[in-house]
């Protein structure tokens, strides 16, 4: 494996484990613990944010180098989405974590922090099905190319 497919399997792991770990210690803390907890993790996530913009940019950019102008279904399909994911992510999801911390640290639980939570929510469970559509095609685009490789292989067909 090559150092730049080595880059993008891990910014991607750590894309999905972030996301994934923002999402649901916003649902368990939202509905399980009190404000206080609710505080800690819209804090932890508006810290978070950074992490995740960078992984995200990582795997993006080492996605696109790799894929360059390959004309396979699954690239079409990745790149496709990719807009999606981003476009969530700057438009809805960052600016709705700083607004939630901020909302959060002055104590302000009113109905626009609720709103706005559950559009992060809805959003985030979006973005999360997107990215997880994205590694399911990676991993598939992976094996085709292993089984490429392998001396007198057949290179399945997309179906």
């Amino acid at each position: 494996m090559t150092l730049k497919r080595k880059v993008h399997a891990i910014a991607a792991a750590a894309t999905v484990v972030l996301l994934a770990t923002f999402w649901s210690s916003t649902l368990i803390s939202e509905l399980f613990l009190s404000s206080v907890a609710v505080t800690a993790v819209k804090q932890g996530i508006a810290y978070g944010v950074l992490a995740l913009v960078l992984a995200m940019a990582a795997t993006g950019a080492t996605g696109f180098s790799m894929g360059g102008k390959g004309k396979l279904p699954l690239l079409a399909a990745k790149r496709k989405r990719m807009p999606f994911i981003a476009i969530n992510g700057l438009v809805i999801l960052i600016p709705s974590a700083l607004f939630l911390a901020s909302r959060a640290t002055a104590g302000v639980f009113d109905a626009r922090f609720y709103a706005v939570q559950v559009l992060e929510l809805l959003v985030g469970g979006i973005n999360l099905t997107l990215i997880g559509l994205n590694v399911r095609d990676g991993l598939r685009l992976s094996s085709r190319r292993r089984q490429a490789m392998k001396p007198n292989a057949q290179i399945p067909r997309e179906i």
